[in-house]
Formats: C-alpha cells, sequence, structure tokens
C-alpha cells in the first residue's frame, strides 16, 4: 500500500473508523481542518517526529479541545515527513 493512501485515512460524516492496527497510532493533524492518520508507533522514536511532538506540546500542552494527539501543522508538511520516515 502507498504511503500517501495508508496516511490519508481521515475521518468524514458518512464514514468513520475507529480501528488502529496494532504497532500504530491514530493522530488527528491540525491547520485549518482536522484530518486522522494511523501511523507506526515506530515513527515516535524518529528524531524529526519528536520535534514535531515538541511544537505540539509547547502549543497545546497535549490537551487539545479536538481529542486525542493532535498536531498543529499542515497536512501536506504531515505527509512529507512521514513519507520520510516511511522510508528510513
Amino acid at each position: 500500500m502507498a504511503i500517501h493512501k495508508m496516511l490519508r485515512r481521515s475521518l468524514s460524516a458518512e464514514k468513520r473508523s475507529t480501528e488502529v492496527p496494532k504497532g500504530h497510532l491514530a493522530v488527528y493533524v491540525w491547520e485549518s481542518e482536522k484530518k486522522r492518520f494511523v501511523i507506526p508507533l515506530s515513527y515516535l522514536n524518529d528524531p524529526l517526529f519528536q520535534e514535531l511532538l515538541c511544537q505540539t506540546e509547547e502549543e497545546f500542552r497535549f490537551r487539545h479541545s479536538m481529542g486525542g494527539l493532535t498536531i498543529p501543522c499542515s497536512e501536506d508538511l504531515f505527509i512529507y515527513l512521514t513519507s520520510h520516515l516511511s522510508k528510513t
């Protein structure tokens, strides 16, 4: 499965999936609209992803009204970052 197809598992009004495969984590990326992505837990160990989490903590203190782990960045940036991580 292509990384873009895997990462573009967004929530919609018509189809809400709460299934997260073992070894993965659901996160929400938010700039102007909330999008749901399912990522491998291994991404949490990567320094680039950890920097993104540090920025998230500074902005939201991990307590955002949208619920779940919400990352304040553009969808394009998140896809770029996770595409890079999937290659390493």
